[in-house]
Parts: C-alpha cells; structure tokens; sequence
C-alpha cells in the first residue's frame, strides 16, 4: 500500500540531488522554491512562495515560479491541493496527508498521520483500493460551526 512519497525530502540539498537522479535542471530558482519551501512547515501559494522567492531572485516572474511548481511536481517533489474555496497550495510530497475544512469559517485541521494511515488500510482492505494522492481535503464543518447551528 502506498500511502507515502517514495522521496523522503528533509533538506533543499535532498530535492536538488532528486532532481538530478530523475534527469532534471537544477537552477538557482529551483534551489530558492525549496528554500522557502524548507524555511517553513506550511502550505505555501504559488504568490505567496513568489514574494519570499524575489528576495533572493527578484527577477523571478510569476510564470516562472508556477511553470518550476508545475515541473516538480511532475517530478513527485511537491504536491497542490484546494483547501477550501482559495488557491492552490503546495507542499512538500512526502506524505499522504489529510485535511479537514470548514465550509463556514475554512478553518483547516490536518488529521494525525496515524489517522490517515488507518485510513488508507482501510481503503485498501475494503476496496483493494492503494491511495497515492499525496494530499487532499474534506469538506464539513468544524466543531465551533457545528454547534454555533451554522450552515
């Protein structure tokens, strides 16, 4: 059962010598995305990773850092996923990962990696069903929604 990257990413160093092993470029703007991504454990939009990028390559155009997003996540470095109703975000592909969001306030919980795991056996076991999708979300609502009678 699949349920984790087959690249177990901890340091910018680790993807650019991923990048190279599957036959990629590795640029100065590639090394930079995985900086910024690496600098944080969040969710990053292409915009938001743009603006921390041109602080080291101010050249770097929006289009650029969106087709690099595109290409490694092609190369199973990063993954995208729609939390709620905003823009995409990336993050690093290493694990299946879940996140719970709010339909009222798109608050975001991401679930216990035990829980997701469980869950993926699950899938497996019921459906014969092997999940790869490294990151998605459910929508509901949240506790403080739930019991406020929000709809």
């Amino acid at each position: 059962m699949t349920t984790g990257s087959q690249h177990e990413l901890t340091t910018t160093e680790a993807a650019l010598s991923k990048i190279r092993t599957m036959g990629g470029r590795v640029t100065n703007l590639r090394r930079n995305i995985f900086d910024v991504v690496f600098s944080q454990d969040r969710h990053w939009t292409a915009e938001d990773l743009a603006n921390e990028v041109r602080k080291k390559s101010p050249e770097a155009h929006l289009s650029t850092i969106y087709r690099n997003l595109d290409e490694l996540e092609k190369l199973g470095l990063l993954t995208h996923s729609h939390l709620g109703h905003g823009p995409a975000t990336y993050h690093l592909a290493n694990d299946l990962h879940v996140h719970l969001i709010c339909d009222t306030c798109e608050n975001s919980i991401e679930l216990d990696n035990f829980i997701v795991q469980k869950f993926s056996e699950s899938i497996f076991k019921q459906y014969k069903f092997n999940m790869h999708g490294h990151h998605f979300a459910i929508s509901g609502l949240c506790r403080n929604c739930s019991s406020s009678g929000s709809i």
